[in-house]
């Protein structure tokens, strides 16, 4: 029998030593994740609460992943142009998507949206949720939302609700108040939030339905007081108010949200690794004191929960939209 001659034994003792190293490829690229830096698409302008939402936590992914996290704000058209960035973007989690319950509204709002959120996007993490409240002046006649239902059934049409824009959370949120109590109001559409804040200072509206962030220092300086929080828990910013079910209208439950995705097709270890940092930057106390200082209810759930959530949103949403007429664009 003849004998392997001793360069090839050689070789072949190589090409068997490196088999296992060639096997391992494919989790050491994956360990290196991130490679470079991330790019979190922010569909709204500098300086609000959903901008602040992703600096903070961007802060801490950045500590966590060991790269630069870059918060790109591209404002407008119902977040549709940033949801565009993030499905043209490749598929490897170096750009990510700041959704909110805006993303599951806007499936409603537009005849022809340009993307699915359903199927175009991974979803990574919930990051928490943010509470609206419904308001009136400091001087107002209703101390409780009681008396406010009270009037409005007493006088359909008179009573006057300031929101922002026609189609914002405010205002659906407004409006599913309206069908859930059982009453009949007139809605006020205002161009921001400030704008809502004068106007019902002056009295110009009787009521307003707004983030409870924004509106803290106005409750706790005595302009405006606060009937009720529109979610299923009390807020815990303003402990003495109670939820609108706890005030009488069953059933009624409302939170705006934040939460991160990815492009469709993103490796499911790079998914659980974004979900696992932003599990921990939730967690951490710096991030909860600093959003938990604008009402913010931080929660990080898993992907599986993400997706229910924005399924269930979109519905719930399709539906108030629907049903107040609001002609879709």
């Amino acid at each position: 029998m003849p004998r392997t001659p001793p360069f090839t034994r050689r070789r072949l003792l190589v090409a068997g030593a490196a088999a296992p190293a060639l096997l391992a490829l494919p989790a050491l690229a994956q360990a290196r994740f991130p490679e470079r830096a991330i790019t979190l698409v922010v569909p709204f302008g500098p300086g609000g609460i959903a901008d602040l939402t992703a600096r903070v936590v961007g802060e801490q992914f950045a500590a966590a992943l060991g790269q630069q996290v870059i918060v790109d704000n591209r404002p407008g058209a119902g977040g549709i142009v940033a949801a565009q960035q993030l499905r043209s973007a490749r598929a490897d989690g170096h750009t990510l998507l700041l959704m909110s319950n805006a993303t599951a509204v806007s499936v409603g709002l537009f005849r022809n949206l340009p993307y699915d959120p359903l199927r175009d996007f991974a979803p990574i993490a919930t990051l928490g949720y943010f509470d609206l409240g419904i308001f009136v002046p400091a001087a107002s006649r209703f101390t409780t939302l009681a008396e406010l239902l009270a009037h409005a059934r007493a006088h359909p049409g008179r009573l006057n609700v300031g929101t922002i824009a026609i189609g914002s959370t405010q205002h659906l949120a407004a409006k599913l108040f309206e069908t859930v109590a059982g009453i009949d109001t007139l809605t006020v559409p205002y161009r921001a939030s400030p704008a809502v804040l004068t106007a019902l200072r002056a009295g110009e509206i009787d009521v307003a339905f707004e983030i409870v962030g924004p509106m803290l220092p106005h409750v706790n300086a005595g302009a405006v007081r606060a009937l009720a929080v529109t979610s299923g828990q009390r807020n815990a910013a303003l402990p003495q108010v109670p939820t609108v079910a706890q005030a009488g209208v069953a059933g009624y439950d409302v939170a705006s949200w934040n939460a991160l995705a990815a492009p469709a097709g993103t490796p499911a270890a790079v998914i659980d690794a974004l979900n696992r940092a932003a599990r921990d930057a939730v967690a951490a106390p710096a991030v909860r004191e600093r959003l938990g200082a604008l009402g913010m209810r931080l929660q990080a759930g898993s992907p599986a929960e993400l997706q229910t959530l924005l399924h269930n949103e979109i519905r719930r949403w399709s539906e108030v939209i629907r049903r107040a007429g609001i002609e879709p664009e």
